[in-house]
């Protein structure tokens, strides 16, 4: 009851905007020399042909078409929903995953039984839902998390239980603390990588705009980094959600911005969405050198509601692959959201990537359990995924031991054309003129990560 009452009293300025997608770490610690800001390896824009869903969705199991009829392993998520921010998508579709393994065999013969709770930023609801889900649930588990607060609320909660939280990161503490390890590199990494993609499109200032929510500060600060490093002035604006008038907000944009420099707009796809058509409806696409966007933009739903007057010309930092990539990985994730994925509202996006893959690394890390299934022996097999290899990410995924993670610290840059997303640019190192990202290098150059 102390924990609630520590929550009551906590300040909201803790939390963050939105969440995005995976990658994983570039070994090595870089230079933060102004070329390595804003170099990337490929360049112009690659139209990766739609690839069907040609794998089947009995492959999540090892017993196609065999029900898991053992003893349910419990597991949960806690996710914002709110006005203006939903993040169900992410969790809607680990559960996806969870009922494909189910229904194919489950874990080593048990099913997963997954707990989806959400919450509206308020840090008493989101401590309770913590300490129901572990106290009163007695989950062993924690996959799938994505909120605005909840990793700053809870993060100290888990340590103390000895949970490792496979998430979606949006607060500091997310990336910054021991015990939580996103597949996602979140709202201040991915716009660093949108910065530098803008920078690259020869942006001489950049207009950074996001929601207003807790934690605006935090994200800034690393487009603000990124921005002063490469000797170019950055504007920072906030917007609160859901956003009411779009026409203003795009022109404040653009005039703040001039001929010469760059929107990059931080937020969910509806509401980015709206901004982008209030710029082709004033003709302001063209008044400024580039557009960008952060992770949650690199969705088709995006690209086919902006239509072919966008193509091309906004580059979207995605963290994880594109959703019609014809890796195996790719072809199960599409085959899973179109079989299971019902709740999952946003179809083939980042959201949805994310909640496939965080459920894919706890399965596989679960099948690795030799004994009994208690939060001891879950969380130890958490902890202990290293090389994670999937073709959604970048690079492999890992969890380890150390003081924080940022395990998905290199992306790519995607385009609309013709209704979908395209790779513009291919994988490249979020800028280490970040603090955090160079103190993740040095520790995966320490641990062979």
């Amino acid at each position: 009851m102390r924990r609630l009452a520590e929550a009551r009293t906590w300040s909201v300025a803790v939390g963050i905007l939105l969440v995005v997608g995976l990658a994983v770490a570039v070994s090595g610690c870089g230079s933060k020399k102004k070329s390595n800001t804003t170099a990337a390896t490929s360049g112009g824009a690659q139209t990766t042909p739609a690839a069907p869903a040609a794998v089947d969705a009995s492959k999540c199991g090892d017993k196609p078409g065999v029900a898991a009829t053992g003893t349910p392993i419990k597991l949960g998520a806690i996710a914002t929903k709110q006005p203006g921010t939903d993040f169900t998508d992410i969790p809607n579709m680990a559960k996806a995953y969870f009922d494909c393994v189910n229904a194919n065999g489950g874990v080593n013969g048990h099913p997963i039984d997954y707990t989806i709770e959400t919450e509206q930023t308020d840090p008493a609801q989101v401590a309770s839902l913590a300490q129901k889900l572990i106290g009163t649930d007695k989950v062993v588990g924690i996959v799938g998390n994505t909120s605005i607060i909840e990793c700053a609320v809870n993060h100290k909660y888990y340590e103390s239980k000895g949970f490792f939280i496979i998430d979606s990161g949006i607060a500091p503490e997310c990336y910054g603390t021991s015990n939580s390890a996103p597949v996602n590199m979140g709202p201040r990494y991915s716009s660093d990588g949108a910065v530098q993609a803008a920078l690259r499109a020869g942006a001489k200032k950049i207009v950074f705009d996001q929601s207003n929510v807790p934690g605006t500060g935090y994200i800034a600060a690393g487009p603000t980094a990124i921005a002063k490093n490469a000797g170019v002035p950055i504007k920072t604006l906030t917007e609160n959600v859901p956003i009411q008038d779009a026409n203003s907000v795009a022109l404040k944009e653009v005039q703040a911005a001039g001929s010469d420099g760059a929107v990059v707009l931080n937020f969910t796809p509806p509401e980015a969405l709206k901004i982008l058509q209030a710029a082709s409806q004033q003709g302001l696409q063209a008044r400024v050198k580039a557009w960008a966007c952060s992770t949650p933009c690199n969705t088709d739903f995006l690209a086919k509601a902006l239509g072919s007057a966008w193509d091309g010309k906004l580059l979207v930092n995605a963290e994880l692959n594109l959703t019609s990539a014809p890796g195996p990985q790719s072809q199960l994730y599409r085959a899973v959201l179109a079989k299971y994925g019902k709740a999952v509202t946003g179809g083939l996006g980042s959201f949805s990537q994310m909640g496939f893959t965080e459920a894919q690394i706890a399965v596989d890390a679960l099948k690795t359990i030799p004994g009994a299934y208690t939060a001891k022996s879950v969380n130890d097999a958490f902890k202990a995924v290293k090389g994670f290899q999937t073709d959604i990410l970048c690079k492999p995924w890992y969890y380890g031991d150390a003081p924080l993670h940022i395990p998905n610290n290199t992306d790519r840059t995607v385009t609309p054309q013709g209704g979908k997303m395209v790779q513009k640019e291919d994988c490249f190192p979020i800028s280490d003129v970040d603090p955090a990202i160079a103190q993740v290098r040095k520790i995966e150059a320490q641990q062979g990560s």
